[in-house]
């Protein structure tokens, strides 16, 4: 595993003393020997330093939940989204007045 992604995990992660996400500019990789990782973090509020040892593994991708049928989901592979789709919701959303009872509601 490259230590940006190393970084960036550890970015999710919040300082124990005031509860704030660490920068990714204040993660220090200080070495790892197969899955185990050593890292200092400087939380950028309260200025608190730790050392972390983390085992990370990767494993395989989750498969999707769904409630969706074995049809349904290659029905939905084939049905991408594309740049006037996207375009048109936009245009939809920024005339439209919140009032959803009227837009789904009979007729």
């Amino acid at each position: 595993m490259e230590e940006r992604l190393i970084k960036k995990l550890m970015a999710s992660m919040k300082c124990e003393s005031c509860g704030q996400h660490y920068e990714v500019y204040n993660i220090d990789v200080i070495g790892h020997r197969e899955d185990m990782w050593f890292l200092r973090v400087l939380c950028s509020v309260c200025h608190t330093q730790c050392l972390v040892a983390a085992i990370v593994k990767e494993g395989e991708k989750p498969s999707a939940i769904t409630d969706l049928t074995e049809t349904e989901l290659n029905e939905s592979e084939d049905k991408l989204i594309e740049v006037d789709d996207v375009l048109a919701m936009h245009n939809f959303l920024k005339d439209f007045d919140g009032d959803f009872s009227r837009l789904f509601g009979p007729e």
